[in-house]
């Protein structure tokens, strides 16, 4: 017998108009594991999407950063920052994908695996969350110095149920 659908869209968030800066997701529950993917641009700069969860910008979380342009890579850390760093988007375009392992669970820190590319760049992300809090509202917003997404930029979350 064949499985049944793997992801099970929860909610899109869709850019309307020039000055959103920030998506939040508060209504899922009853999943293993979340997923968003990303499509679109910002309106400035080259970096990858924050997301932050329950609220909390305090200094709860840490990222590794890996790219590349096919002919060099690169990687960063962020330690104590007030955001995980997600897939890419520049001007021109990203995709993305991004998942959030284990969310609803109150005994363990969170980790995000997420990978974008955008222009020329690849990239690979590992975050984590500092948190034991089961994820109840996430939010992807512009990083530092980028101000908006631009109209037409969607976020849809999907949920993955055990197997």
């Amino acid at each position: 017998m064949a499985a049944g659908s793997t992801y099970t869209p929860i909610a899109t968030n869709t850019v309307s108009g020039s000055s959103t800066s920030s998506i939040t997701f508060n209504s899922f529950s009853g999943y293993t594991d979340i997923v968003i993917i990303s499509n679109g641009t910002f309106n400035t700069g080259d970096n990858g999407y924050n997301l932050t969860f329950n609220s909390d910008t305090g200094t709860n979380y840490s990222t590794t950063y890996l790219y590349g342009d096919g002919s060099s890579a690169a990687s960063v850390r962020a330690s104590n920052a007030n955001a995980i760093s997600a897939a890419r988007m520049n001007t021109s375009f990203g995709v993305g994908i991004t998942h959030i392992m284990n969310y609803a669970n109150s005994t363990t820190y969170k980790t995000v695996l997420s990978r974008g590319n955008s222009g020329a760049l690849v990239n690979a992300n590992v975050g984590l969350w500092r948190s034991t809090s089961a994820i109840t509202s996430l939010t992807v917003a512009c990083p530092a110095g980028i101000s908006n997404f631009v109209a037409g930029t969607t976020f849809t979350l999907y949920g993955i149920t055990a197997a």
